[in-house]
């Protein structure tokens, strides 16, 4: 390269196309959808976190009465960890172009995920026919809220689950859907630890 060559050149495009060269062949690019969902992720866990925190200093209080949880609850975490392994299962069947397993993981997944909220209404239900009210005792409502906010995070994640399955039985490809099915079986996994990191907190008292 001449003089006139190296004081006419441009380094901030050469670094522009090397950078457009990564993206291209893949070496660095992360998807969008991927991206999106650890920042939620990192905003939920600063909610739940709060919400702990918030549990922990006011159950120090002398009107605190820590209610009985239901024996359901328990019912309902198997049921979540069931969900947790099937999406698994489904995600690592999409690895490898396996559309059978692929079938009964996302199913049995959305299966377990709706008989984990079925179980949880009917935890609320017992609780109501046993007097505890949200209105109470600060117990019982932080017990209603806890429980609800997870419920909504995971009716979310029903959501997208949904959205998969229609494509799936809309006839795509397994390449088509295998980036979602990954999603959904790291937002299961999340919420599975968050449900059992807050069970853990309301045994405690």
């Amino acid at each position: 390269m001449g003089l006139i060559d190296k004081l006419t050149v441009k380094p901030w495009l050469t670094a522009q196309r090397r950078i457009d060269d990564l993206d291209e062949g893949g070496a660095f690019a992360l998807p969008t959808a991927k991206v999106g969902l650890w920042v939620f992720l990192g905003v939920v866990v600063s909610l739940f976190s709060l919400l702990a925190f918030a549990y922990s200093m006011r159950m120090e209080l002398s009107d605190w009465q820590p209610l009985s949880e239901p024996w359901l609850l328990w019912l309902n975490t198997a049921l979540l960890v069931l969900s947790s392994i099937a999406l698994q299962w489904a995600h690592v069947s999409a690895e490898r172009g396996n559309i059978d397993s692929l079938w009964i993981g996302l199913l049995a997944g959305g299966g377990f995920a709706a008989a984990f909220l079925a179980g949880q209404l009917i935890a609320w239900q017992q609780l109501g026919a046993a007097g505890y009210f949200a209105a109470s005792n600060p117990a019982n409502a932080f017990f209603y809220l806890i429980t609800a906010l997870h419920g909504l995070h995971l009716v979310g994640g029903l959501v997208a689950w949904s959205k998969t399955t229609a494509k799936m039985w809309g006839g795509c490809e397994v390449a088509e859907v295998r980036l979602a099915v990954e999603l959904c079986a790291v937002y299961w996994h999340f919420l599975l630890l968050v449900w059992l990191l807050l069970f853990g907190l309301l045994l405690s008292t």
